[in-house]
């Protein structure tokens, strides 16, 4: 009889420790762990896939190992990231990280989470509504940037030179800050022969606007383009390629996307601006962890922005690189963004020992 009490009373301890134990790790798992929402806008930039959600994912885990990752891409559908952010929301997410396909569009959606409780932390760019935070790189340095590189690679021809101006999309800020950037630095030093926006950052988009400059301007009275990223220049270089342009103009670039680093060391494009992501995505996710604990972002954020609609929001401005061929090995090599093996295939292997990424001799 009391060999059994003992058995009956042994189960139950162990029955109440193992419910204590789960509850103790239920209990820390509700307050730890919760869900964060990424909203990326397009496939069209190679970065948002290939860069931006995995190093976002990799950070929360390390940030806060019982969050869990909600992740959508709206492939520049404004309507379709709307629809993603409202699912995200009613799926019961504590806090999302937005990058905006469309920042005026993405108004209503902001104060829907805004009512929801749920804060929504700005990524890359700047959206209208009450953003509770902020992380990107300063756009008018990524300008400033392009726009040295371009003056300093046309040489004599910066002096009056014909520059072709290749937008980015005209619903991004960021675009309007690039652009800005870069007349602060070329205006009154070249002429603006033809400028266009690019819809969607579309590389096809900028490929048709620089075969409309060309057939205006001629295809060889065109002393630089100021492209605003690396999608649009790959759609320049091709356009100026099919034109059949004898000695191809230099370009600028930026995101640093592989096939623009090829296209560096091949000698078509002169120059990415690189933005470590890494710092992007991390400055991120602590806001996002910071926000889902009810925590203040002072100790996070360096600075401060006004959108249209909201003043002083908590703020973290990067500073971007500017990267031409001989600046590849102390940048992207050095980062680890790449390795010597992804960025010099067979083909590009002679122009890697020219651009001394690597020594043909000790293979």
């Amino acid at each position: 009889m009391r060999t059994r009490t003992w058995h009956v009373v042994a189960a139950l301890v162990a029955g109440f420790m193992t419910t204590s134990l789960a509850a103790c790790e239920e209990d820390e798992t509700g307050k730890d762990g919760f869900t964060v929402g990424l909203l990326l806008p397009s496939r069209t930039v190679p970065r948002w896939e290939r860069s931006d959600r995995p190093l976002v994912e990799k950070r929360l885990k390390q940030l806060c190992p019982h969050c869990t990752l909600e992740y959508a891409n709206a492939q520049n559908d404004a309507m379709r990231q709307r629809q993603q952010m409202s699912s995200m929301i009613t799926k019961g997410v504590r806090v999302l990280i937005l990058d905006a396909t469309d920042t005026r569009a993405l108004r209503s959606s902001i104060q829907e989470a805004h009512e929801a409780g749920v804060p929504v932390v700005a990524y890359d760019r700047l959206a209208d509504g009450p953003i509770s935070g902020y992380v990107s790189f300063d756009g008018a340095q990524v300008g400033r940037l392009q726009g040295e590189a371009l003056l300093k690679a046309m040489g004599d021809k910066a002096n009056g030179g014909n520059v072709v101006m290749m937008n980015g999309d005209p619903t991004s800020p960021n675009a309007a800050w690039f652009r800005g950037g870069a007349l602060s630095v070329v205006s009154g030093k070249v002429k603006i022969g033809r400028s266009y926006d690019t819809q969607g950052w579309s590389t096809d988009s900028a490929h048709a606007n620089m075969s409309a400059a060309m057939a205006a301007l001629g295809p060889d009275r065109i002393d630089g383009v100021l492209a605003a990223n690396d999608a649009i220049a790959a759609g320049v270089i091709s356009a100026l390629k099919s034109g059949r342009v004898r000695e191809l103009p230099p370009v600028t670039g930026q995101d640093a996307d592989l096939d623009a680093v090829q296209r560096i060391v091949r000698g078509e494009q002169y120059m990415t601006v690189y933005k470590p992501f890494k710092a992007e995505a991390d400055a991120a996710v602590a806001m996002a962890v910071a926000l889902g604990r009810g925590e203040d972002l002072r100790e996070i954020a360096t600075t401060t922005t006004n959108s249209p609609t909201t003043r002083h929001i908590p703020s973290v401005l990067l500073t971007p690189r500017a990267v031409t061929v001989d600046k590849i090995k102390p940048t992207l090599l050095k980062d680890g963004v790449y390795s010597v093996d992804q960025i010099c295939t067979t083909e590009l292997r002679p122009a890697c020992e020219k651009a001394g990424l690597i020594r043909l001799q000790d293979e």
